[in-house]
């Protein structure tokens, strides 16, 4: 029997790593602890007594010595409700995760709701409880934004940031582009009046996808007064196709900023005796799942959530770990997914 395997036992020491190893405590602690100043040979030979004896580091000394927590945030400043049952979060845990496989780090997700949600967590991350945050689906007046870039606390932002583009890491998908892609596939396939469903306007997203709707439609000359917000939800989607029949009945085509609102959409045409595509043709943005459940299918623009997330943390883990890294924002291109309602 090993001496780990010995019934009754005590847990290994730091002291008995070092003994084991013929080091130091000194060294054994800074080989433990990811320190500087320790020889590939004395390295090794810490590993090799940390598995013999069957060592487990105690994180709260690892933490006083290396002041890290390792732990990082996701950071999303929306209702619960929406967190839980939009699929642009639950792809957004999967590229994170993805890329903390290989690591002791854990993601801690904080939903920072809008109204005094922000302040706790703006004081929360300035109090460096996490190593770095990635902050997605976040909106003009969030705090966050501010707090990050004047703190020193490593953070990558999934989406445009609004006032320090130039401060901030960000990775985000090219929307201008999306949006123009969409809106040029309608017109080559015959539509003339085609309106919007933008995205919220204090949001990146929704700004950048409506001005390529706008650019597409100029490029064209066609009109592109037809526009509706809404708020990238099903229900909201619904509430601004209702607003664009009663104001423009004549629409033949709809560029919707979402799959989601897309979707509810597509209710209110079907509601309305609209048949999709034959009187409207209807397209979306995001193809994470819910394009393909519908009734028809939704033609979409797709939107790489898992590799902008998975990049975004790889980003983060460098900035934490002090590796150089370009400051040059990451940016996914967006292709449009032909399916039935186009």
């Amino acid at each position: 029997m090993s001496q780990v395997e010995r019934p009754g036992r005590h847990a290994p020491t730091l002291e008995e790593v070092a003994e084991h190893a013929g080091v130091s405590r000194s060294t054994a602690s800074r080989a433990i602890n990811g320190g500087l100043r320790v020889s590939p040979e004395a390295q090794s030979a810490v590993d090799r007594a940390i598995v013999a004896l069957g060592y487990s580091p105690n994180r709260a000394a690892r933490s006083l010595v290396t002041r890290r927590t390792d732990s990082i945030a996701l950071v999303v400043p929306e209702p619960d409700e929406r967190v839980l049952s939009d699929p642009y979060f639950a792809r957004t845990l999967q590229g994170l995760s993805a890329a903390l496989t290989d690591t002791e780090i854990q993601l801690v997700l904080i939903i920072a709701r809008r109204d005094d949600g922000t302040q706790r967590t703006a004081r929360y991350l300035r109090n460096q409880h996490v190593d770095g945050a990635v902050v997605v689906s976040h909106h003009r007046d969030d705090s966050l934004e501010e707090v990050l870039a004047g703190s020193r606390l490593p953070c990558v932002f999934v989406g445009r940031p609004w006032q320090s583009p130039e401060t901030i890491q960000y990775v985000d998908v090219d929307n201008v582009l999306g949006g123009r892609r969409a809106t040029e596939y309608l017109v080559q396939v015959g539509c003339r009046r085609v309106g919007t469903i933008a995205g919220p306007l204090d949001m990146a997203a929704g700004v950048d996808r409506l001005a390529g709707w706008r650019e597409a439609l100029a490029a064209a000359g066609l009109p592109d007064h037809a526009v509706a917000r809404g708020d990238f939800t099903s229900s909201g989607g619904a509430a601004a196709m209702e607003q664009l029949l009663r104001e423009h009945p004549d629409v033949d085509g709809v560029f919707a900023a979402s799959d989601l609102m897309a979707a509810g959409a597509l209710e209110v045409l079907r509601a309305h005796g609209r048949a999709v595509p034959e009187d409207v043709r209807l397209i979306g943005f995001d193809d994470l799942g819910v394009a393909a459940s519908t009734a028809p299918p939704l033609t979409t623009m797709s939107n790489p959530v898992v590799e902008m997330s998975r990049v975004a943390a790889e980003v983060l883990l460098d900035q934490v770990a002090g590796r150089a890294t370009s400051h040059a924002p990451r940016i996914f291109g967006a292709e449009v997914v032909v399916r039935a309602s186009a």
